[in-house]
């Protein structure tokens, strides 16, 4: 979706034409969230999941039918238990001092584990070794998975012809740093997939990987997502990555738990079109759709309620195309108009007439930028003397300006609560000419 009206947080509202009585429109405008706490953060956690919902309902963002029929599930659940007259504050978990939670969560990690084993999880970085399969897409030619022996190790896979060939050169490496990790997944039909783009000087490579069920899925997702940031598997974060992608897939899965009965169709007394975007709810008749809302509602009917909007978000923020605004650019040199993605970690150059990414480069990499207000052009400086430049056609620069600086400025808070806000840097770098 192209975006272009956000006002100049370096103006005041006046200034910018809006008068007493006027009506704004308010929403998360860097979609970097710290530290969501259902015990603190109610509020915003309904803020943001108001946010996400329309954002999934007016169709601003893509996902499968299998990820929309999930959203729906959890849309019906979290107004079934707002409806609810008994009261449900937060996520009906007793209340537990700080300090105590603290000990707690530190007593059970090293609970069992002695100082050779602590020290070993530091210096060992972990690998994965299993066999996969890969395709490499090239024109002409129809999608044919082949299979190898992978070894995932620091931020790179190597493959192999086979097992027995581990100890010789690989037939290839992929260096996953800076790359965009895509996923390719289908529960019901049994279908784990990852597509990576792989940066490389002239653009991007594409590169297909299938697994064989959903625990491997998930530990080579959350290696590879990791990776792609510079990190290996020896991050805590792993481990709460593999989670959080098992998590998301059982939500996904339209086979109700163990033991557990289907809902009765007639149970659900609310319009299923409510939960769905306009696309889906014209493909399907109201009992069909309300039939599959509620194959999908086994799998978090146990959740309260700030839980589930933590899921609903958890689940948005999964998505491939989540946070990324798109404008329309003209680079330097070049004689087409092309798209310009910004997320909260990097700029994506796309082509419009394929709508695929050419080139990523990542804010973690960048040096300097500067914009030339009289030409209304953006120059950014990245590491290895990798320089670009665009002049903005659907925006004024400044949004685009804006948007780099106020990521690179949440890049450097800490997840200290206690840190005051840093006002006049955030103004420093995004800014305009005054």
């Amino acid at each position: 979706m192209l975006l272009c009206r956000w006002l100049d947080s370096s103006r005041s509202l006046m200034e910018q034409g809006i008068q007493e009585n006027d009506r704004l429109l308010l929403r998360f405008k860097y979609h970097c969230f710290f530290d969501l706490n259902p015990k603190y953060d109610a509020v915003r956690i309904t803020q943001l999941y108001e946010q996400a919902r329309w954002t999934i309902l007016l169709e601003e963002i893509d996902c499968t039918e299998e990820e929309m029929l999930m959203f729906a599930s959890l849309q019906y659940h979290i107004c079934k238990l707002t409806l609810s007259t008994e009261p449900l504050n937060n996520s009906n978990e007793p209340e537990i001092d700080e300090v105590e939670a603290a000990l707690s969560n530190l007593e059970s990690t090293l609970e069992g584990r002695n100082a050779d084993k602590i020290l070993e999880d530091i210096t060992d970085i972990p690998k994965l070794e299993d066999t996969l399969k890969l395709f490499r897409p090239k024109r002409l030619i129809l999608k044919s998975y082949k299979e190898y022996w992978f070894v995932f190790r620091d931020t790179t896979i190597s493959y192999y012809k086979n097992k027995d060939s581990a100890n010789k050169e690989p037939i290839e490496q992929l260096h996953l740093r800076g790359c965009e990790v895509i996923p390719d997944v289908n529960v019901t039909e049994k279908k784990f997939g990852l597509k990576l783009l792989l940066p490389v000087a002239d653009g991007m490579n594409e590169v297909y990987i299938r697994c064989n069920n959903e625990t491997q899925y998930a530990k080579w997702k959350a290696a590879c997502i990791l990776a792609s940031k510079g990190k290996t598997m020896a991050y805590s974060s792993y481990r709460t990555e593999v989670k959080n992608i098992q998590s998301f897939l059982q939500m996904k899965s339209l086979a109700p738990p163990p033991g557990q009965a289907a809902t009765d169709v007639e149970s659900m007394e609310m319009n299923a079109e409510c939960f769905v975007s306009p696309r889906y709810a014209k493909k399907y008749k109201t009992k069909q759709l309300t039939t599959r809302i509620l194959e999908a509602l086994h799998n978090i009917s146990h959740l309260s309620l700030m839980e589930a909007k933590m899921r609903f978000i958890q689940a948005w923020q999964s998505l491939p195309e989540f946070g990324i605004k798109y404008y329309i650019v003209r680079f330097r040199g070049s004689k087409k108009d092309e798209l310009l993605g910004i997320s909260y970690n990097r700029l994506i150059r796309i082509d419009m007439s394929t709508g695929l990414p050419v080139t990523t480069w990542r804010f973690s990499n960048i040096k300097q930028w500067n914009v030339n207000w009289e030409i209304k052009q953006v120059a950014i400086e990245f590491d290895q003397s990798v320089s670009i430049a665009f002049s903005c056609q659907s925006c004024d620069c400044k949004v685009v300006h804006e948007y780099i600086g106020g990521y690179i400025f949440l890049s450097t808070r800490s997840k200290d609560q206690n840190e005051t806000l840093d006002e006049e840097l955030f103004h420093k770098l995004t800014g305009g000419q005054d």
